[in-house]
């Protein structure tokens, strides 16, 4: 199998590092513009098993294209504005494609490509990652376990392990991206219609075990994927919140309504300045996660009645920092899960066409392929409801 790897960033190079681990794949090439950054990680394998090119995604996308042909499956971990051009030219050369997605309005066009891959006999998988991606193929499987449900929960957060006030926070993925979820209202059901709720909204405390304690959690845009739009009337309440330590959103909030958050240009002394552009480059200094400690914390609740039984099950994940590779929280739970994807749509375990984590990913199989790189996927049911944790105030 050969693989493209699309963007050598932290989440690519966490891809490729995993391919590069499976015997079956003879090369990955990752594909970026500065490719002389390689992650240290991945330095051993250059030249064996690991080439690299050398391309501007914006510039010269024919670049791309031309690495496409003979791929096994190309793994897009660009910004996501790259993510539907980036498809049509793999279903195009006759490669699989998965991407970390993130927007769904690009899943929606991505989707006018699944005749095409139908009939190539190629997978499209968008919005692979943490979330969306890990936590909606879970939310999946604690659907299927149901003949009824009322209620899905999905609670994510990427944290670091020494948090920094004011924010309680360091980067552990970029603050552009972080901050467009903190400006961009949330797609949720709630009486089993779709509606839009206010990001960094409808603050809650909830708690895990030692050493990680008490969290809030707070509403942000696309974790959900499209899973609110399929399961329209059909599922009361789904609802996805980002975690952080205690006291963060309170801070993020002031700093929107203050307009630091703001990506319009304005004019300041007769100089164009961009809020969000200047605020970033501010605070990056401030936040810098050095040592890259980082841990992830995702919990899935799914409450239903099987038989008349009403119960309440729960998923979660606790995934650090591996010192040995270098390699963070943030990268494995979401690089891993690309390169899991690219490997069953490599072999066929992915049905045909274009589909999101939750309508064509085989959970067992994956939670499987978590276990085998260390990421545990944690079971628990509860006889009766009782997610609803205590508001912050």
């Amino acid at each position: 199998m050969r693989f493209l790897v699309l963007g050598g960033g932290a989440q690519g190079s966490a891809a490729a590092f995993d391919l590069l681990r499976q015997d079956a794949v003879e090369e990955v090439v990752i594909a970026d513009l500065r490719p002389d950054r390689l992650h240290t990680a991945l330095r051993p394998h250059l030249g064996r098993r690991l080439a690299t090119l050398q391309v501007d995604a914006a510039d010269a996308p024919g670049g791309i294209a031309g690495a496409m042909e003979g791929a096994s499956g190309v793994l897009c971990a660009l910004p996501y504005h790259f993510n539907y051009d980036m498809a049509r030219m793999a279903v195009e050369a006759g490669a699989h494609f998965t991407d970390l997605g993130g927007n769904t309005d690009i899943v929606t066009r991505q989707r006018g490509l699944d005749t095409e891959a139908r009939q190539k006999g190629l997978s499209v998988a968008p919005d692979i990652g943490l979330a969306p991606g890990m936590v909606n193929i879970l939310a999946q499987a604690g659907i299927e376990r149901f003949d009824l449900v009322h209620a899905v929960r999905l609670w994510v957060g990427g944290l670091p392990r020494r948090p920094r006030p004011p924010l309680n926070y360091q980067i552990v993925y970029a603050l552009e991206g972080m901050f467009d979820y903190y400006v961009t209202p949330a797609e949720i059901l709630r009486d089993g219609k779709r509606i839009r709720v206010d990001a960094l909204s409808e603050l809650e405390a909830v708690e895990f075990g030692a050493p990680i304690g008490r969290l809030e959690a707070f509403h942000t845009g696309g974790g959900t994927s499209t899973m609110p739009a399929r399961y329209e009337h059909r599922i009361n309440s789904f609802e996805y919140k980002t975690l952080r330590y205690p006291g963060h959103a309170h801070v993020m909030r002031t700093i929107r309504e203050l307009g630091l958050l703001s990506d319009r240009d304005v004019d300041y002394n007769g100089a164009v300045v961009n809020p969000r552009k200047f605020f970033i480059q501010q605070v990056t200094p401030f936040l810098r996660n050095e040592d890259g400690d980082d841990l992830v914390v995702a919990r899935v609740e799914v409450t239903g009645e099987t038989d008349g039984v009403r119960s309440r099950i729960r998923y979660e994940v606790v995934d650090h920092y591996d010192p040995a590779t270098g390699i963070t929280a943030m990268a494995r739970t979401t690089g891993f899960t690309l390169a899991i994807v690219a490997l069953m749509q490599a072999r066929g375990e992915v049905a045909a066409g274009v589909g999101t984590p939750d309508e064509i990913i085989p959970a067992q199989t994956y939670i499987d392929e978590l276990g085998e790189r260390g990421i545990r996927v944690t079971f628990d049911r509860f006889p009766q409801h009782t997610t609803k944790a205590d508001p912050v105030q």
